[in-house]
């Protein structure tokens, strides 16, 4: 059997505001600030899921960013495998203020799923599978 040549690092993010969107996936979805740095001048905060990374930076000299407006070519979204119930781990986010776009549903037999709006316009899937741990 070969090894894999690649495997699955990272989910980079470009946020108007870094640190307030890193406070935003830290106080609603509880990953962890792992690193805080500047990078080519702009701020740059990673964050830690159990394993799964995401960077947010800021804005570069120069870079001109568009904001997202609705559905676009390119990443729609990204998931987050949610262990244990889902409907209750998404009614826990909406006392924490968080918006879905897709309330909790089934996606088949095996599946259910729920969307929600993060910062900059980002859309997170969260998902159970049934029969996972």
């Amino acid at each position: 059997m070969t090894e894999r040549a690649i495997f699955f690092d990272h989910i980079h993010l470009v946020s108007s505001d870094p640190h307030a969107a890193a406070r935003w996936y830290v106080e609603k979805l509880g990953g962890s600030i792992t690193v805080t740095v500047e990078v080519r001048g702009a701020p740059q905060v990673v964050l830690d899921f159990e394993g799964a990374t995401l960077i947010i930076r800021g804005q570069r000299s120069g870079e001109a960013v568009l904001s997202r407006q609705g559905l676009q070519w390119g990443v729609d979204h990204f998931g987050f495998n949610v262990r244990g119930d889902l409907d209750g781990y998404c009614a826990e986010l909406k006392r924490k203020g968080v918006v879905f776009t897709v309330e909790p549903m089934d996606f088949g037999p095996n599946l259910r799923i729920a969307f929600l709006q993060a910062p900059d316009g980002v859309i997170i899937e969260l998902l159970r599978r049934k029969g996972s741990r």
